[in-house]
């Protein structure tokens, strides 16, 4: 019952439980796609049952993940399958797990409000952010938000975290950003901007048919 009910892996060289940081970046991008669609079918069409199913499927894979074993947590078996070729970056199970209980009271939270109450309201939407923004730094920047949260309440514990965040003292040249780089980024930034202002009415046309030029185009 042991091997089946843990949480983190038993891995030589490590003093603590671990787990695969790979899987866990490539499982939340599953969950953010999902949830994002979802999401937008709910804003853009009012349609809120893909929301109802992915908040379902959502709790239940984190708890299964806290409450049973990682190992067996669909969206991570997925990951697991995904990148199974990469070399495994290992992670503190501790601070995910801490992470991973912050998931599971949002998501419980909107399956009361969205599935069971089928209610919508300004605090679903909040939760569903937080959700969206939890998933897209961890599979887009590696950054465990829940825990950053973790080494708050838990100062110089935290222990083998993504990039070595936990340990490295000093930044490397290569990891090193001038003023030129970020007014580059300003540069780009108000290029942006400027393009938005100056061709929104052009590109605002809408498209039409590239084998049918009359397709599409507005009629008088």
């Amino acid at each position: 019952m042991s091997k089946i009910i843990k949480f983190g892996e038993d891995v030589e060289g490590y003093s603590i439980p671990v787990l695969n940081e790979r899987e866990i970046r490539a499982g939340a991008g599953i969950l953010f796609v999902l949830m994002f669609v979802a999401i937008l079918l709910a804003i853009l069409k009012g349609d809120f049952l893909l929301l109802k199913y992915a908040v379902t499927f959502f709790l239940v894979d984190i708890l299964i993940r806290v409450m049973i074993n990682p190992r067996f947590a669909p969206t991570l078996i997925m990951g697991r399958l995904i990148v199974r070729k990469q070399t495994p970056e290992y992670v503190g199970a501790q601070q995910k797990k801490f992470a991973w209980v912050i998931g599971i009271i949002l998501a419980l939270t909107m399956f009361v409000l969205t599935t069971v109450m089928n209610t919508y309201s300004p605090i679903t939407g909040l939760i569903c952010m937080i959700c969206l923004i939890f998933l897209f730094f961890e599979t887009s920047f590696g950054i465990c938000i829940g825990c950053k949260v973790y080494g708050l309440f838990y100062r110089g514990k935290a222990q083998y975290c993504p990039g070595e965040i936990c340990d490295m003292k000093t930044r490397q040249n290569i990891q090193k950003t001038s003023w030129v780089q970020v007014l580059i980024v300003l540069a780009f930034i108000a290029f942006i901007v400027a393009t938005v202002m100056l061709f929104n009415d052009t590109l605002n046309v809408a498209p039409h048919n590239l084998f049918n030029p009359s397709e599409g185009l507005p009629t008088e």
